[in-house]
C-alpha cells in the first residue's frame, strides 16, 4: 500500500489548502462583513439626510455637509502635499552611499528595509497627516463660513480704526491659517529632518560636518517659512489685543487693551514682527550661504527679543507706571470698554433713573386705587402650581406637564400655560408596541387666570377638560412635539394610535407630512440600525403610510436646522391660528467684539429655577461671548414638526451673514402673523445676560467704575434655600410715567454685599408694543429693603407664625410664590402668594396673600417706612397695608366662576357637613345622567363632585387643626388654611 504518512504512533494527517467551496464561502462572508460594516456606516449618514429632507431644511445639511467635505478635501490634501514633496525632496537630496559615514552605514537595514516600500511609505505617512489635519480642517467650517460671508458691522474699533466684522468674522480665519501653516511646516520640518537623517545627509555622532549642503539649504528653507509664520503671528497679535481677556481687578473678565498693551505689548509686537521678519530673511539667505551661522543668530536674536521687549518691558511699565497711578492711566481704555460692551450686549440705551422715593403727597385711599391698576398681580405662581395641574387636569398616568409652567397672554390678561404632553413612564403596560405605535401624544393646553384663584386656592382655569374646551375654541389639540417628548413614534400605518380616552377609547393615524416614511425596505433597515430597533426591519405593524418622528423636542429640531444659532432654555407654548406652537427664541452670537467684556451664557443664565430644571438650562453654552441679539424668533408645530425661522432683528450683521451662508432658511420678519406676533415676548436667556451686564456697566464714568463703589448683584431668590439668582418674572405692569400697564420683564437689583435695593429694572417684553425691548432701569436713591429683607420681615410677623403652626399641626407644609416688586407713587409694593399643601394631599393651593409697602424716603438718615401684611386675599392684603375699608378686589373673579358669598361660609363640622352632601348629591345626579346617557350632564356632576370632596378635604383639615371631633359621614383629604 503506498506510503500516507503513517509512524509508529498511528498515521500522521496533513492537512491541505482550503478546498475551492470553503474558500469562497470565506470570501462571501468577507464581503458581507465589509458591506454590513459599510452599510452601519452610511445608515447615519442616510437617516440626517431624510430627516433635513422631511423638516424641508436641507440646503442646511447639503451646505454643511459639502463645507465640511470642502475644507477636509482641501486641507489634508495641502498637508498631505506639504509634508510628502518634502519627504521626497529629501529623498532625491540624498548624498551618494560613499560618503556617507559609519554612523550612517550603521543604518543600512533600515533603509534596505524601506526600499522596497519607499513609495507606499511615503504615501502612508502622507496620507495619514492628510487625514488627521482634513478631520481637524473640517470642523472648522463655521469659520470658513463667516469669513466668505461676512457682513460689515458699521462699527470700527477705537484702536485700529477696522470694523468690527474683522474681529468677528476675518481674524478667527486668519488665525486658523496660522495654525494650520504652523503645523504644516512643524510636521515638514520633522519629516525632511528624519529622511536627511536617514540617508545620511544629517550626522549626530560622527565627525565632521553635521548636515550636507543639500540638507541644509533643505532645512533652512522650512525653518524660514516657519519663522516667517511667526512674524505674521506677531502683527496679527496687534489686532488680537483688541479682543483678548485678561483679569483687571476693577473689571473682572476685561476684554480690550489697556494702558500696558497700548503702550507696551502693542510696540513690543511690532518689534518683534521686524525681527522675525529678518531672522527669516537669514535662513532663507542660508541656501545659498549654506551656513547656519547668521540664521541661528537670528533666531537666538529674536527669543531673547520676545522675552525681554515681549514679557520684561510690558511687565516695568506696569510695575512702574500704571500701579502707582492706576485709575488715571486706565480711565481712557475702560471707557472704550464701558462703551463697546454696552453696544455689544443692546444695552447701549439704558441709562439709570433716579427713583429718589420722594412721596407723592397721595392719600392712603388714593395709593390703595392706584394699586389696583400699577399691575396685574400674577397670584399663579407657573414655577409651583405645576402639580395642582398635574392633579385637576392630568386626567390620565400617562399625561404630564413640565415642572414649570409658562406665562402668556391671552385676551390682554396674563395667563397661565401648561401642555399635557405624553408620559411614556405612565403607560399602563410598556411593551414595544405601546411605547412607539399605540401612545403617540399628548392631548390639550391647560391655561389658568393669572391673576386669580377660586375659593379653595386652585386655578380658575379658562381652558379645561379633556379634549379641552374654553375660550380657545376649536383648535388642534394633539402634541406630537413637545419637550417631554423624547423618545421616537411610528404613525400613519396599520396600527391605530390612542388619541384620548373620554367616555370611551378613541384612537387616530397621524395627518401630518413630518416624520420619514418607512415605506420601503432600505429605510427600515437603516433605521433599524440608527436607532438600534433590529424590530423596525421586520414589525408587521410598520406598512405603507408609516412614518418615523424623532427629534421632537422644540430644542433639538430649531438646533439642528440652524446649528448657527444659540437656543433659549425656554421654548414656551402658543395657540395661534388654530393650532398649538412652540415659540422659540435664538440668539447670534460672536466673541470676537473688539473692547467687550466676555460672559459666559451657562454661568449667566442659571438661576433658581434653571439650577433644578436642566430643560430650562442652556446647559450647552459654556463657551463665552461677548456680543449677543436675539435675532431669530423660530416656531415648531406642536402637531406636524413644522420648523419655521423668522428674522427679528433686521440691523444684526451675524445673522444677514448666516443668512448669505444659508439663503432661504430664514423667512423675513414682515412674513410673521399678526396672531403669532401677539405671543412673542421678550426672550428670558437675553435679558438674564444683559442684567448680568448692567450689574457693573450701568456706570459710566470710568473712575467710578474702577473704584468699584456703585456695583450691583442679582439677589439670590429668598424663596429658595439653595442660594441661587432671583429668576427675573413676566409681569403686567406699569412703569413711573406709564399711562397704562405693559407686558414686562421684571428684576431686582442690590447693590453689591448689601441686601437692601439698589434698583429695579423691567424691559418691555410684548412684541406687538412700539416700545418692545426698551429697557427701564430705576436707581433706588434711598434706603429701601431688598427682596430678602422683606422675606425676613414677613416669616416674622405674628400672623405667619400662627398660619404656619396651624399647617405644621394639620401636617401641612407652606411654599412661598414669587415675590413681585412693583414701583408704586415712589415707593415699592411687594407681593408674594403663599400655598399650602398637605403631606397626604398631592398639590398645593394659594392660601395667603402677603403684601409689604416701603414708603421710600430722600431724607439722608430716615429709614424707609415699611408696612407688612399677610390677609387670605390680595383685596384684603391691600386694603390692610394700606389701612383703609371696603375697597374693590383688585383682581374680580371670572364672570363663570362662583363669587364668594355674602354670608360668611360654614366652617368646621357644619362645612364638612355640607361637602359631604354636596358630594352625594353630585355623585347621584352622575349616576341618573349615566343612566339616561346624558354625558354633559355627566361630565358637570363630576366637576361638582371633584369640587365637593376637594371642600371635605379642606374641612376637614380645618377641624383636624381645631382639635374637633370629626362629624358623622366619614372624612376627607387633609389640606392648608382657608382664603383665595
Amino acid at each position: 500500500m503506498p506510503d500516507r504518512g503513517g509512524g509508529p504512533t498511528g498515521p500522521r494527517i496533513r492537512v491541505g489548502r482550503p478546498s475551492r467551496r470553503a474558500r469562497s464561502l470565506l470570501m462571501t462572508l468577507g464581503v458581507v462583513a465589509v458591506l454590513a460594516m459599510l452599510f452601519v456606516m452610511f445608515s447615519g449618514f442616510w437617516t440626517d439626510w431624510l430627516w433635513y429632507r422631511s423638516v424641508q431644511y436641507s440646503s442646511v445639511f447639503t451646505t454643511t455637509l459639502w463645507t465640511k467635505i470642502g475644507m477636509f478635501a482641501v486641507f489634508g490634501l495641502l498637508m498631505a502635499l506639504a509634508v510628502g514633496f518634502n519627504i521626497w525632496l529629501a529623498h532625491r537630496m540624498r548624498p551618494p552611499l560613499s560618503a556617507m559615514s559609519l554612523e550612517q552605514q550603521s543604518l543600512d537595514r533600515y533603509r534596505m528595509g524601506v526600499a522596497p516600500y519607499k513609495k507606499w511609505v511615503l504615501l502612508g505617512v502622507a496620507a495619514l497627516v492628510g487625514l488627521i489635519a482634513g478631520a481637524s480642517a473640517s470642523g472648522q467650517w463655521r469659520t470658513w463660513l463667516m469669513w466668505v460671508n461676512g457682513v460689515p458691522f458699521g462699527e470700527k474699533d477705537p484702536q485700529f480704526q477696522m470694523d468690527v466684522a474683522f474681529y468677528a468674522f476675518d481674524l478667527p480665519w486668519y488665525r486658523f491659517l496660522l495654525g494650520f501653516g504652523f503645523a504644516a511646516a512643524v510636521l515638514s520640518l520633522i519629516a525632511a529632518a528624519l529622511t536627511h537623517y536617514l540617508y545620511g545627509g544629517l550626522r549626530v555622532t560622527s565627525p565632521g560636518a553635521r548636515a550636507t549642503a543639500a540638507a541644509t539649504g533643505h532645512l533652512s528653507v522650512l525653518l524660514g517659512v516657519f519663522v516667517s509664520l511667526k512674524a505674521v503671528a506677531y502683527w496679527l497679535d496687534r489686532y488680537g489685543l483688541a479682543v483678548k481677556s485678561s483679569d483687571f481687578k476693577a473689571a473682572g473678565n476685561w476684554t480690550g487693551l489697556r494702558y500696558v498693551d497700548a503702550n507696551a505689548y502693542l510696540p513690543a509686537k511690532t518689534i518683534l514682527f521686524c525681527i522675525a521678519v529678518i531672522c527669516a530673511l537669514l535662513f532663507f539667505g542660508a541656501l545659498w550661504r549654506r551656513t547656519w551661522q547668521l540664521p541661528v543668530i537670528g533666531f537666538g536674536l529674536m527669543v531673547l527679543s520676545a522675552i525681554l521687549i515681549g514679557g520684561l518691558y510690558p511687565a516695568i511699565v506696569q510695575k512702574f507706571q500704571v500701579d502707582p497711578n492706576e485709575q488715571a492711566k486706565e480711565a481712557p481704555y475702560i471707557a472704550k470698554n464701558i462703551e463697546a460692551t454696552r453696544k455689544a450686549y443692546a444695552i447701549d440705551s439704558t441709562k439709570p433713573e433716579n427713583y429718589s422715593g420722594e412721596q407723592t403727597g397721595k392719600s392712603n385711599e388714593q395709593i390703595r386705587k392706584d394699586a389696583d391698576t400699577a399691575a396685574s398681580y400674577r397670584l399663579l405662581d407657573p414655577n409651583i402650581v405645576s402639580p395642582t395641574f398635574q392633579q385637576l387636569e392630568q386626567k390620565r398616568k400617562y399625561y404630564q406637564f413640565p415642572m414649570t409652567l409658562d406665562v402668556d397672554r391671552y385676551d390682554g390678561k396674563d395667563t397661565v400655560v401648561g401642555l399635557r404632553e405624553l408620559n411614556i413612564r405612565g403607560i399602563p403596560k410598556r411593551n414595544w408596541i405601546n411605547d412607539h405605535f399605540t401612545y403617540t401624544h399628548g392631548y390639550g393646553a391647560i391655561m389658568a387666570a393669572g391673576t386669580a384663584v377660586d375659593r379653595t386656592g386652585a386655578p380658575v382655569f379658562t381652558e379645561k377638560g379633556l379634549p379641552t374646551t374654553g375660550q380657545l375654541g376649536t383648535y388642534e389639540q394633539r402634541i406630537y412635539y413637545g419637550e417631554k417628548t423624547e423618545q421616537y413614534s411610528i404613525v400613519g400605518g396599520p396600527q391605530k394610535e390612542l388619541d384620548y380616552e373620554a367616555n370611551g377609547e378613541k384612537t387616530t393615524s397621524f395627518a401630518g407630512k413630518s416624520g420619514v416614511s418607512l415605506g420601503n425596505a432600505f429605510n427600515r433597515a437603516a433605521y433599524a440600525v440608527t436607532l438600534s430597533e433590529p424590530q423596525i426591519l421586520y414589525s408587521g405593524a410598520i406598512g405603507d403610510g408609516s412614518r418615523i418622528l424623532y427629534n421632537r423636542t422644540p430644542k433639538e429640531r430649531v438646533e439642528a436646522v440652524a446649528p448657527w444659532l444659540t437656543i433659549d432654555g425656554d421654548a414656551y407654548p402658543a395657540v395661534v391660528d388654530g393650532r398649538i406652537q412652540w415659540i422659540v427664541d435664538a440668539y447670534t452670537t460672536t466673541n470676537g467684539y473688539p473692547y467687550a467684556s466676555r460672559t459666559t451664557l451657562g454661568d449667566t443664565t442659571t438661576d433658581s429655577l434653571t439650577a433644578g430644571n436642566q430643560t430650562r438650562a442652556v446647559v450647552a453654552q459654556q463657551n463665552q461671548v461677548n456680543y449677543i441679539r436675539n435675532s431669530v424668533k423660530a416656531t415648531v408645530d406642536a402637531y406636524d414638526g413644522s420648523v419655521k425661522l423668522y428674522q427679528w432683528d433686521t440691523k444684526d450683521p451675524v445673522l444677514k451673514t448666516w443668512m448669505k451662508a444659508f439663503p432661504g432658511t430664514v423667512l423675513p420678519k414682515d412674513e410673521i402673523k399678526g396672531d403669532l406676533k401677539e405671543h412673542l415676548r421678550y426672550p428670558q436667556d437675553m435679558f438674564k445676560v444683559q442684567r448680568e451686564l448692567l450689574t457693573r456697566y450701568h456706570v459710566l464714568d470710568p473712575a467710578q467704575f474702577y473704584s468699584g463703589s456703585d456695583a450691583w448683584q442679582v439677589p439670590a431668590d429668598p424663596t429658595n434655600k439653595e442660594g441661587n439668582a432671583v429668576p427675573p418674572y413676566y409681569l403686567s405692569m406699569k412703569m413711573p410715567g406709564d399711562a397704562q400697564q405693559r407686558f414686562s420683564l421684571t428684576t431686582t437689583f442690590t447693590p453689591n454685599g448689601r441686601p437692601n435695593l439698589g434698583a429695579f429694572m423691567a424691559v418691555d417684553a410684548d412684541a406687538t408694543s412700539e416700545d418692545y425691548g426698551k429697557i427701564r432701569l430705576l436707581r433706588v436713591t434711598s434706603d429701601v429693603p431688598g427682596p430678602a429683607q422683606v422675606q425676613s420681615k414677613l416669616n416674622s410677623l405674628p400672623d405667619v407664625a400662627t398660619f404656619v403652626r396651624d399647617l405644621k399641626g394639620a401636617d401641612s407644609e407652606i411654599q412661598y410664590g414669587n415675590l413681585l416688586t412693583v414701583p408704586l407713587d415712589g415707593g415699592f409694593l411687594y407681593v408674594e402668594p403663599v400655598y399650602a399643601q398637605g403631606r397626604s394631599a398631592l398639590y398645593p393651593l394659594l392660601k395667603k396673600v402677603a403684601v409689604s409697602y416701603v414708603e421710600a424716603t430722600a431724607k439722608e438718615g430716615e429709614s424707609a417706612k415699611e408696612t407688612t401684611v399677610f390677609e387670605n386675599t390680595l383685596g384684603e392684603a391691600l386694603n390692610a397695608v394700606f389701612g383703609v375699608e371696603g375697597e374693590t378686589p383688585t383682581t374680580p373673579p371670572p364672570s363663570d366662576q362662583p363669587t364668594e358669598p355674602t354670608e360668611p361660609p360654614a366652617t368646621g363640622d357644619a362645612a364638612l357637613q355640607q361637602a359631604i352632601a354636596d358630594a352625594q348629591k353630585a355623585y347621584a345626579a352622575g349616576e341618573e345622567a349615566l343612566q339616561k346617557g346624558d354625558w354633559t350632564a355627566y361630565g358637570k356632576a363630576q366637576e361638582d363632585l371633584a369640587d365637593a370632596l376637594k371642600r371635605a378635604a379642606e374641612a376637614d383639615a380645618q377641624r383636624k387643626a381645631a382639635d374637633q371631633p370629626a362629624p358623622s359621614g366619614g372624612s376627607a383629604e387633609q389640606s392648608g388654611g382657608d382664603g383665595s
